[in-house]
């Protein structure tokens, strides 16, 4: 058994949709389960149906209808007919994207996040597996959410790994294909949908091989294979050929984009290859990360985290900050829901780099207020590099005001203004 993922950028149109059979035909893989991501940047627009229906309802109806015209359009360029099953599907899944949000009575905003969200990839699926049987390419489609079990941490849920593999050993087929969805799960108890943290459909693909013992896991992306810098950002990049599993965590700890964080975990506890391709070059050797030489190429790597807040702490009778006062830090740090990307203490100060996913940097620093004296910087931008070389952070930092930069024998971390 394999596994295949594909994001949303290879799916953002009926293009493709015809591409992943395609690359299916190519490969010519017959055992594979095969993990696909809402369409193009259809999570943003339920993101902003979540966001209507909470500061302004009268959108909601509107925002909906956003969603159905946008699969409609790649259905109707996908099928010859506007009598396949598939658009009746469609009404569906809107009549019950519309039901929830009529009926809904929580207010909490994960939860309904988790709820109206999950529908990105379930019509993403649908719509594919529908077109692989469509063109003869026969495939069974399986709702993950009758896998994949968490708790009720809705938007970064935990996953229960006994219960999962129970489900995966059980309901993914021996032989052929499996079309499923990436990023949802859904909780053990009332089995609402719940979200494994944006980008989490890496993460999918890496706990359906672990259940599975699956050979190799492949995630087909825009580019050819891991690089060493965003092009967005960086106007030199190479292609990396191999990178350890160490080497890999630590960049996708550190924020690299092409892996998300929580992937390499289990697919390096069962030494399963993981492979980065390009879905417009399939026959292209693409990265592997895998056991083995570090980094191939040795070079240089860039990590570019935008929208970062800078905290800095003192106690406010200049003590020592000792662990007590630490503790109490990451405590808050774990309450407001921040991911932690950079750590500095001295004797009466310390500072860190934080994450404000879930808009909650105020009500942590009213928090903290209590206790220290705060200062603070939104929207810098965090660095790393690893494996650097003196000039290249000299011409880094030019034109550029550095707020705070920490270093070690392999990495070197940067804060500046925007």
């Amino acid at each position: 058994m394999k596994v295949f993922k594909f994001g949303g950028a290879s799916v953002k149109d009926a293009e493709g949709v015809k591409n992943i059979l395609s690359v299916l035909k190519t490969k010519e893989e017959k055992d594979l389960v095969v993990i696909v991501s809402a369409m193009g940047k259809m999570t943003n627009q339920l993101e902003l149906l979540v966001d209507h229906y909470f500061t302004k309802p009268s959108h909601v109806g509107a925002s909906i209808i956003q969603v159905y015209d946008f699969h409609y359009q790649i259905s109707s360029d996908l099928f010859k007919n506007t009598s396949h099953p598939i658009f009746n599907l469609l009404i569906k899944y809107k009549n019950e994207l519309q039901f929830f949000l009529e009926s809904n009575k929580s207010n909490d905003h994960s939860f309904v996040y988790d709820q109206v969200v999950s529908y990105g990839e379930l019509i993403s699926t649908s719509i594919i597996s529908s077109y692989l049987s469509y063109k003869e390419l026969e495939n069974k489609f399986l709702d993950v959410r009758s896998c994949i079990k968490t708790n009720t941490n809705y938007r970064d849920a935990i996953v229960d790994w006994a219960e999962t593999q129970k489900n995966i050993l059980k309901f993914v087929p021996k032989k052929g294909i499996c079309i499923t969805q990436g990023f949802i799960a859904s909780e053990n108890t009332h089995n609402f949908s719940t979200t494994l943290g944006r980008e989490g459909s890496d993460y999918t693909a890496a706990i359906f091989a672990y259940c599975l013992n699956a050979e190799s896991v492949t995630i087909w992306k825009d580019v050819p294979g891991v690089l060493n810098a965003d092009p967005r950002h960086f106007k030199q990049t190479q292609l990396l050929h191999h990178i350890s599993y160490r080497e890999a965590i630590e960049m996708a700890f550190y924020g690299a984009s092409v892996i998300h964080p929580k992937t390499l975990q289990p697919l390096q506890r069962k030494e399963i290859l993981l492979y980065v391709k390009s879905f417009s070059n399939p026959n292209s050797n693409g990265t592997c990360v895998g056991k083995g030489v570090a980094l191939d190429p040795l070079v240089s790597c860039f990590i570019l985290k935008k929208n970062q807040v800078l905290i800095s702490l003192s106690s406010l009778d200049f003590s020592f900050m000792m662990e007590d006062n630490i503790a109490d830090v990451f405590k808050l740090l774990h309450q407001y829901k921040m991911k932690v990307n950079l750590i500095q203490n001295s004797a009466i100060s310390f500072s860190v780099c934080v994450d404000n996913k879930f808009n909650k940097l105020e009500l942590l620093l009213g928090k903290l207020r209590e206790t220290f004296r705060v200062t603070w910087n939104e929207d810098v931008i965090l660095y790393t590099i690893r494996h650097s070389k003196p000039n290249e952070i000299q011409d880094l930092l030019k034109e550029k005001e550095m707020l705070l930069k920490q270093e070690n024998r392999e990495t070197i971390q940067i804060v500046v203004k925007e």
